[in-house]
């Protein structure tokens, strides 16, 4: 797959299972970041425990060389500098129920660097082609905590509608958290083309 050029200085590739350590460092400095005084929970996790552990780390990475026609897919992508650091991912994942495989689920975020930037929306644009494109798929949902005002602006920008919250979800550090289902439905590919061979322009 080419490499994605941006405007910004950074370029959205692929992270396969040979790749993978980066991420799980960039990963784990991202998490710490939950539930920070002065900031805000982006993971159902407490304090104490938002790390990306060994037993995620290996199913995760597990899951990337899955085929797409397989239970318990994933596809991981990020955005690097030329430096190759890691700013932001995104990944999508099959639903573990086969009569969903038309849909799946989104996870992302963005480094505390890169905020603000328009880096989020131009990764769930880049996740969206391929699961229009390289996997043929209908629908992509996802969850977020409730409080995430911030990412559920994205999502809405991005053309995510709320589908429904469940009200105390999570108890977590003492607080109580709803969560909020959203989904966005795919139009076909207008060009009709590959994602493989598909460069995206930079913004005039």
């Amino acid at each position: 797959m080419p490499e994605l050029a941006h405007p910004a200085g950074f370029t959205i590739e692929c992270i396969t299972a040979s790749t993978f350590d980066v991420f799980a460092a960039y990963l784990n400095d991202h998490l710490s970041d939950n539930g920070e005084p002065g900031s805000i929970y982006f993971q159902p996790l407490p304090r104490a425990g938002s790390v990306f552990s060994a037993e995620r780390a290996t199913a995760f990475r597990a899951a990337l060389d899955v085929p797409l026609d397989a239970h318990g897919w994933r596809r991981l992508w990020g955005a690097f500098t030329p430096e190759r650091r890691l700013l932001g991912h995104i990944d999508l994942r099959a639903y573990p129920e086969q009569p969903a495989a038309h849909r799946c689920l989104l996870g992302m975020g963005v480094d505390r660097s890169a905020r603000r930037l328009g880096l989020g929306r131009r990764l769930i644009e880049h996740a969206e082609r391929w699961a229009r494109e390289a996997a043929a798929l209908e629908w992509i949902d996802l969850q977020v905590l409730s409080a995430n005002a911030p990412a559920i602006g994205l999502y809405r920008r991005a053309g995510f509608a709320v589908t429904g919250e469940v009200a105390d979800m999570f108890r977590i550090d003492g607080q109580s958290f709803s969560f909020t289902g959203m989904s966005k439905r795919l139009a076909p590919d207008a060009h009709g083309g590959q994602f493989c061979t598909k460069i995206e322009q930079p913004d005039k």
